[in-house]
């Protein structure tokens, strides 16, 4: 079974390289990719949000997700799974670019992307809809670049979802027991 599903993943993955690969895609997906590295678009879109005071509330959350994906994502997870980038099995498969070292399982950039678009969608803001859009492209980037097997964005957008939602429940539990001690 496990098997069957490497089979199925290596083929779409080889299905990319030889239907979409072109010059310009990836220069595009690079660039993409490029800003999800360390989750630095993410963190400065945090920061930013945490300077203005009515969007700290917001920032609160996207800190405590992406500090959350971080943890559970990269010192827990990708250690535990260990899971070998397709770059190293797939036979015939081309890579660009980076080829990070670490292990595949799941993938960071999509987790910190999903992470941060919950967050913004628990607390209401609307930027949560281009932050979407991002998210998506960023983890598309991932297979477009050959740098992670499909099932690797697809747990890592649900890992980040989940973190995305815990941070921001987290944030409004803390922002409740101030009011309580407050009262």
């Amino acid at each position: 079974m496990l098997q069957t599903l490497l089979e199925l993943e290596g083929n779409i993955l080889l299905w990319l390289q030889e239907n979409l690969r072109n010059d310009f895609g990836l220069i595009l997906f690079q660039i993409i990719t490029h800003f999800g590295t360390g989750g630095i678009f993410w963190i400065a879109l945090t920061a930013v949000l945490l300077i203005n005071k009515k969007t700290r509330r917001v920032g609160s959350m996207c800190t405590v997700s992406i500090v959350l994906t971080f943890l559970v994502n990269n010192l827990i997870l990708k250690n535990l799974v260990a899971r070998t980038r397709p770059y190293f099995v797939i036979e015939g498969l081309t890579t660009v670019g980076m080829r990070p070292s670490d292990f595949s399982f799941p993938s960071g950039h999509t987790a910190a992307s999903f992470a941060a678009v919950f967050a913004l969608k628990a607390s209401g803001s609307p930027l949560w809809k281009p932050a979407l859009v991002l998210a998506v492209v960023m983890a598309f980037s991932r297979l477009y670049l050959y740098v992670h097997w499909p099932s690797d964005v697809l747990g890592g957008a649900v890992l980040g979802a989940a973190v995305g939602w815990a941070g921001a429940w987290l944030v409004q539990r803390a922002e409740q027991a101030l009011a309580r001690r407050r009262a």
